[in-house]
Parts: structure tokens; sequence; C-alpha cells
């Protein structure tokens, strides 16, 4: 994709920020899908239905992470309030790149835009069906296929404590080798 390609390389010279932003939800439903442990010994991995969090993230190449959580819904009005707090904090321009999704791309996300582009913050689409070129969805599937335990899914505390945990220190005790893509 060209104009990701151009993005990122203004990122490169320093010229702008870049931040990839999707959400993703995280439940008492585990996400491992086996478990090593002794032979002849049972663990269980414990499983209850419900969000736990709903979690809105916006990610640098430098790994540095942005995050707003919610035990609700994830809706337009949810992504405005978090971009317009990302937005005043902001000391340059700033592209977040985001997926298609419907309370992405609604008339009130629509509506916002030149007020944030006044602050420096731009919004870039990606195509339709590359979730590939989103770079956080690799920190959503770190974090339910690696860095959440199964003892973290005891209950809600413990896997919201977990959640606050991996996001607090993500950049200096969770990281992604991301060398390979940029």
């Amino acid at each position: 994709m060209i104009e990701l390609r151009c993005i990122t390389q203004l990122w490169k010279d320093k010229q702008l920020d870049i931040y990839f932003a999707d959400e993703s939800g995280f439940s008492l439903t585990p996400y491992i899908p086996y478990h090593w442990g002794k032979k002849g010994v049972q663990s269980p991995i414990f499983s209850k239905k419900g969000v736990v969090y709903n979690v809105f993230g916006l990610m640098s190449p430098e790994q540095k992470l942005v995050s707003y959580l919610t035990e609700g819904s994830i809706n337009s009005q949810f992504i405005i309030k978090a971009l317009d707090d990302f937005s005043a904090k902001l000391t340059k321009f700033t592209v977040v790149v985001l997926d298609n999704a419907p309370w992405h791309r609604s008339r009130w996300i629509q509506a916002k835009i030149k007020k944030w582009e006044q602050k420096g913050l731009f919004l870039f689409f990606l195509p339709t069906y590359s979730p590939h070129l989103n770079k956080i969805e690799t920190l959503w599937r770190f974090m339910k296929y690696q860095w959440i335990k199964s003892r973290d899914y005891i209950n809600r505390k413990t896997i919201q404590d977990a959640i606050k945990n991996i996001l607090r220190k993500f950049g200096t005790e969770y990281k992604i080798d991301f060398s390979m893509n940029y």
C-alpha cells in the first residue's frame, strides 16, 4: 500500500508521528488453546462468560501505547472521547491508522475530522480486509495468546489486573519486535 509506505517514511524521517489504532475485547473465556503441564496432573483453565474489558489502543512503532479501557461497548462516541483526549496531548503532526469498522467511519467521526486536523491529528483508513497492515493487531494477539496466563483467568479482578499491567508495561517489560516490518 503506497500511501501507508509514504506515511511510514515520513515517520522514519521524523516529520510526523504514527499510531496504529484499534480495539479489542477481553473476557474470562481464555484464548489459550492448550496448556503444558506435568504428566498426570490436571490443570484446569477457568472459563466464564462476559466481557471484562474492551480496550481502544493507539500504538506507535516505538512501542508507545495509549489505551482507553471500558467495561461497556466501544462505539463512535467512545472513540471520539479517546481521540479528543489523545489529540489534546500531541506535540507534532500525528497520523492515526484505523481499519474501516463502522464506528471508525461513522458520521459522528466524520464530523470531528476537521477539528482533529486543526490539532495536528490525521486519520488514515486502511483498505478493507487488511488487518495485517494494522500493527496493533499484533499487540492484541500477543496479549491474548502469550502474555495473559491461564492463572489470570481466575476471576474478573485477576484478568483486569493482568490487562492493566501489560498495557502499563508495554514497551518496557512487554515488547514486540517489529524490526522486520519497518
